[in-house]
């Protein structure tokens, strides 16, 4: 058997593994089992497939073996492979969080019977839409993806979370609609929706054509990725759902709105230049952002704002459009993906600790839960890109590819950056300040202070303190070692970006693959 074969395995086991769930019912212990072996050995055909494209080509599988353009196409590259194993340790360790949390509350906020399906069917959606070859089949890892998502914000039906859910689909829809709208349109103009086919013929296509076809899509993914304007609906949308739907959400949807930005800038349309375009909406989407982040007081709306302002960070590097400059985003989508998914999980456990995620109300947190304390302090330190943490090596190689290219608005957007991390680490602080080091009995001097912050949107209301099971803090310390982790093997990582970086600026052809194997 060829590595080619076991493609269709990174969508096809999580979809089996939500069938098998939901065949499961109630057996809470049978679900759990089936979604780890199934995430866990996801992880390991990902890591086989790197380790073969790395050495090699990329690899193809046409499945049901129907000839191009007609099959459908599943390609996976060094990047490819390098998110699913990634996103596969994410889902990993935010599932055994939902785990700890259900044993503990029972399925008041993550119903099981319902949570694991959805959440295998949401994975198989993000693998999909990492692995596809054609424009069509990203489309459905997209709708894969929403359905998904739709049951896991809305669960526990509150009303906050059916309304959020609300403004989550509709935003979905019309970029879903958008999308396919392009894909039809690209269909018409180029025969074809195979993604190496279009960069083949898109060069023929008039330059105003090309323009059109870049910017229908450009805005799709935009909407996806949450960039400025299209950002309105996140800070909304996240807080409200249960914490690991938040944290899973914020560290990969978005993500592979990005994914696609980047596939589209670097091989769909790299004779199409919207690269000061996409310079002027980075500089929107981490100014506002983080400014956004600043006036929250409330720590998943903080870190929502501040998701924000980072995919700024990511389209910055997009556009600076050198090798160095992918390279360095690529570094930094994975540092971000771990990281904002970690201090996500940290808030999950300040919740339940304080039953409160305000920090007006939260305080005198660092004497009741120490271990809390420093897992929030180290990815804060890390996303506000403190030095020697990932978050600053990402944004140091980020700013060298600028510096590099030297425009007007290239420094602009340096210095642009270098704020937005200042105020993000300010924010995150801030929080860390007022919601530990700050005493139970801190002086009116103290709440003064911060009375400025009363007007901000306030936390669903929780009263409740909550016992926190170990397998949540278990889960929360992996993944604050895995961030550590970035750093302490930045050198490697970093290499392998660097590869990726250089492979994307070139040409794409699943002819020079050899022949697509079928896969019945």
């Amino acid at each position: 058997m060829t590595m080619s074969l076991l493609i269709p395995l990174l969508v096809g086991l999580p979809l089996i593994g939500a069938a098998a769930t939901l065949v499961a019912g109630r057996h809470r212990r049978l679900q759990v089992a089936v979604s780890i072996v199934t995430l866990t050995i996801t992880f390991v055909i990902a890591v086989a497939l790197f380790v073969a494209v790395d050495g090699g080509n990329p690899l193809a599988v046409s499945v049901a073996g129907w000839p191009l353009p007609l099959g459908i196409v599943l390609y996976v590259d060094r990047l490819s492979a390098l998110l699913v194993a990634v996103s596969s340790v994410v889902l990993l360790a935010v599932l055994l969080f939902s785990v700890g949390q259900g044993a503990a509350d029972g399925d008041d906020d993550t119903p099981v019977s319902i949570f694991h399906p959805s959440y295998l069917i949401l994975a198989a959606g993000i693998f999909c839409a990492f692995i596809a070859g054609d424009l069509f089949n990203l489309y459905v890892g997209f709708e894969m993806l929403l359905v998904a998502s739709y049951v896991l914000i809305t669960l526990g039906s509150t009303e906050s979370r059916i309304r959020a859910g609300v403004v989550y689909i509709v935003v979905s829809l019309v970029s879903s609609i958008l999308f396919l709208s392009a894909i039809a349109v690209i269909y018409g103009a180029l025969g074809t929706v195979n993604m190496a086919q279009i960069a083949e013929r898109m060069a023929e296509m008039p330059e105003n054509v090309q323009l059109v076809l870049h910017l229908l899509l450009l805005i799709a993914f935009a909407i996806k990725a949450a960039v400025f304007p299209l950002s309105f609906w996140l800070p909304d949308s996240y807080p409200t759902a249960p914490a690991p739907v938040t944290a899973v959400f914020a560290g990969l949807l978005t993500k592979v709105g990005v994914y696609a930005i980047i596939r589209t800038e670097t091989q769909l349309f790299s004779n199409s230049d919207v690269n000061v375009l996409l310079l002027i909406v980075a500089l929107a989407t981490m100014i506002v952002g983080v400014l956004g982040a600043v006036a929250q007081a409330e720590l998943k709306r903080i870190l929502s704002f501040t998701l924000v302002s980072h995919v700024g960070y990511m389209i910055f590097g997009l556009a600076i459009a050198t090798e160095a400059a992918i390279g360095a985003t690529i570094y930094y989508m994975v540092h971000h993906i771990v990281v904002q998914t970690t201090l996500f999980l940290a808030v999950g456990l300040i919740e339940r600790r304080a039953g409160s995620t305000s920090i007006l109300k939260v305080k005198g947190m660092l004497a009741a839960a120490p271990v809390i304390a420093v897992l929030y302090l180290i990815p804060a330190l890390n996303l506000g890109g403190l030095p020697p943490f990932s978050g600053f090596i990402g944004k140091y190689a980020l700013f060298d590819a600028a510096a590099a290219v030297g425009t007007p608005l290239m420094y602009t957007l340096i210095v642009a950056g270098v704020v937005t991390s200042l105020l993000t680490l300010y924010a995150l602080m801030r929080a860390w300040n007022l919601s530990f080091w700050r005493e139970e009995d801190d002086s009116v001097e103290t709440e003064a202070r911060i009375q400025y912050l009363g007007a901000a949107p306030a936390a669903e209301v929780v009263t409740e303190r909550r016992a926190i099971p170990r397998i949540m803090t278990a889960a929360t310390v992996g993944m604050v070692a895995l961030s550590v982790g970035l750093t302490v093997f930045a050198g490697p990582l970093y290499d392998i970006c660097e590869r990726i970086g250089s492979a994307l600026l070139q040409p794409i052809s699943l002819v020079e693959l050899g022949e697509l194997e079928g896969e019945s």
